[in-house]
């Protein structure tokens, strides 16, 4: 099902206590300057939702004065070329991205691409919402606090498949110590006894080498 590019209808802003929560939780671990990140995509069932660490502030919807949609990755490239190879971001919007100096992003243009990505049944979010002003290592106890969340913004979506990125995502998400390299040709774990969950390499920041592996694993899942 496709969902409309009006800003709530493509952000879980459509639930007000998870952004409510989201935002309580930023203040105990965010940055204070800076504001938390909701999931965006296909809301409802979509086939694939990415999970993802957490946001910094290289995010630009992160700013408290942006006024748009706030969605992961806006404002950043690296990660808009693994959903450019997996044919799920269109290539005219990814070659725009490229071209595009963050602050050069709109939010008519950060609607495009979340309404592009829902088009192609996608939802992304973080684990953590919170945001910090850089990629530091959160511990796992953060995490951990934004797990009751996590689980009530999947039952909500209900997707059919989720893709965690990472050892200590993918670990805290199910429950049990992971190792995303023993997670090839579409091995799977569920999360809450029925959701199809896949954990693969983490393809961004230090983890850019393994974005290949990444692509390889979860195009194997399907």
């Amino acid at each position: 099902m496709y969902v409309s590019s009006d800003r709530e209808a493509l952000s879980l802003l459509v639930c007000e206590s998870l952004c409510e929560n989201a935002d309580e939780l930023q203040v105990t671990h965010g940055a204070p300057q800076l504001k938390s990140i909701y999931g965006a995509g296909q809301i409802k069932n979509p086939r694939y939702c990415f999970v993802f660490m957490n946001p910094t502030g290289r995010n630009v919807s992160a700013a408290r004065e942006w006024k748009g949609l706030r969605a992961p990755w806006i404002g950043t490239k690296q990660i808009w070329s693994l959903f450019h190879e997996l044919n799920l971001l269109d290539s005219y919007l990814y070659q725009k991205i490229i071209k595009l100096k963050p602050m050069e992003w709109s939010d008519t243009f950060a609607i495009s691409v979340y309404e592009n990505l829902a088009e192609h049944s996608v939802y992304i979010t973080n684990l953590a919402k919170c945001t910090q002003v850089d990629a530091r290592p959160l511990p796992n106890s953060v995490f951990k606090a934004y797990l009751p969340l996590f689980q009530k913004e999947i039952e909500l979506t209900n997707p059919a498949h989720i893709i965690t990125f990472g050892n200590q995502v993918s670990s805290i998400v199910l429950g049990k110590q992971i190792s995303v390299s023993q997670y090839l040709h579409g091995k799977s774990e569920l999360f809450l006894g029925c959701y199809i969950t896949h954990p693969v390499y983490y393809p961004v920041g230090q983890g850019r080498r393994n974005l290949p592996l990444a692509v390889q694993q979860i195009r194997s899942a399907f």
